[in-house]
This record gives C-alpha cells, structure tokens and sequence, in this order.
C-alpha cells in the first residue's frame, strides 16, 4: 500500500488523475472501475481537461461502476448513472455502450448481481479500480462486517451511511434507499491496481483504520492491506491520524 499525502484535496486529485493518464496510454482498451461522491470529483474533472487536451482518450476504453441504489431509475438525479452522466461520461470521448452501472431496476436483483459480477470477468477483468472511502471504513456499499471475499450483490445501508448520503437527498434520510447492489471486496480485490482517495478530517480516523489497523470486516476498506498495488491519494487532513505520516512522506519523497 503506497500512500501519497498532499497538502490539499485539489493536488491529491491531480496526482490521481496522473495514475489513471498512465493506465490509459499503456493500455488505450482498458477496464476501469468507477465510483461516484465527492472525493472523486475533482479527479473527475482532471480527466475532463486531460481528453479535451487530447492527453488521454475513453474511446476504447470499458468502465463498471461499484455500486447503484435498488429501486433507483436511471433517470433519478440521485441515481449513479446520472451522476456519472452529469460529472465524467458526457465530457469525454466514451462509447456510453461501454459504461456498465449496476441496474437497481432489475426485476429479479440478485440474479442481476450474478450477471453483474460475470460482465466484469468477460470483458477480463478490472485493470484500474477507483475507489472514495466512507467515514466508517467502507468501500462501495461494503459496510461494516461484510465479508473480505464478498461479490456483486445487494447490500443493507447502515444508518450512519443514509445519514452522510441524505445530503444528496435535501437532507432527508427518509429518501436514501435501504439497499444498494454494490461490487463485493472480493470483486474489488480482484482489480489490477486500485486507487482510493480520501479527503478531510471526517475520514481520518477510517483512513488510519484502514491503512494501520488489523485487517477486519468491521473496517472494510482493512482489506486493502491484502492487496499488491494500492495507492491512497490523501489530503493532510485525512492523513492526520496516520502513526506513520511522517514515514509515508519520506518514502514518496525518496521512491526508488
């Protein structure tokens, strides 16, 4: 786990938006996984500017976001899909044919999740997973005590995770969905390399969970230790409650 400290959210995004520009012109056929919040914003509207530069390029490329509310129409403008619509996929040169995102209108949910996980396997594989972290240490809608070998599925929302989403929903956590269809951990650690951007002080303490604590289903986003190529992309916020900060800078700074 290599993890990357900026000074602020709006650098971190820019050195992110670096790692995916190299998987893109390595690979112009790649498999990216999306997610969707705040954290990724920023980094979103890097790859705007990027593809209009002509830096890098989605023509090619096949995208499978982690998660969608059950119930949720695409149209919804709390529906992943829209965010993705409104904030990358209608900027960018992508064959919306190629943008997957899970169907939480599905008539029957979980044999969806099933077809979900195997899309995924057949078009080879997740090259580059993106990832935001929720205060509790979740990915995706993994929360707390979900199983670390966990695939595509449909998940109950925790109500610390309704609460920090009702913001989206004018504040009403009576509109956040129950249940979600979310990418499993397993399914994420199955990914190439992953990047995972967490910023402010309200992710700080699931960031030290994450990165220095044990390995648990009580911290999901713990199970990333697991895997060989992870980068965290934090502010100094974030990053506060990291033992080891100071370490972490050294080595970025001194990388072989």
């Amino acid at each position: 786990m290599e993890i990357i400290i900026s000074k602020d959210s709006k650098e971190a995004s820019a050195r992110a938006a670096e790692v995916v520009k190299k998987q893109l012109r390595d690979k112009r056929a790649s498999v990216l996984g999306l997610a969707t919040g705040g954290s990724v914003l920023e980094l979103y509207r890097n790859l705007v500017e990027m593809c209009k530069k002509g830096e890098l390029s989605f023509k090619k490329v096949s995208t499978f976001n982690l998660d969608e509310y059950v119930g949720m129409p695409p149209t919804d403008s709390n529906s992943y899909r829209y965010f993705m619509d409104e904030n990358l996929f209608s900027k960018v040169d992508i064959d919306k044919s190629n943008t997957h995102i899970p169907n939480g209108c599905a008539p029957n949910v979980r044999a969806y999740c099933v077809q979900y996980e195997n899309k995924i396997r057949l078009c080879g594989g997740i090259d580059l997973q993106i990832l935001g972290l929720g205060a509790d240490g979740h990915i995706g809608f993994n929360e707390p005590s979900s199983s670390l070998g966990s695939r595509t599925r449909v998940k109950t929302l925790t109500e610390k995770t309704r609460s920090d989403n009702s913001r989206f929903f004018g504040g009403d956590i009576s509109k956040v969905p129950m249940h979600a269809i979310t990418m499993g951990i397993g399914t994420i650690l199955d990914s190439r390399e992953i990047v995972l951007l967490a910023f402010g002080e309200g992710k700080a303490e699931a960031v030290a969970n994450m990165a220095e604590g044990p390995i648990t289903a009580s911290v999901p986003a713990s199970a990333l230790q697991l895997h060989p190529n992870v980068k965290i992309f934090l502010d100094e916020a974030a990053a506060s409650k990291l033992k080891n900060k100071s370490y972490y800078e050294f080595v970025y700074a001194n990388k072989p």
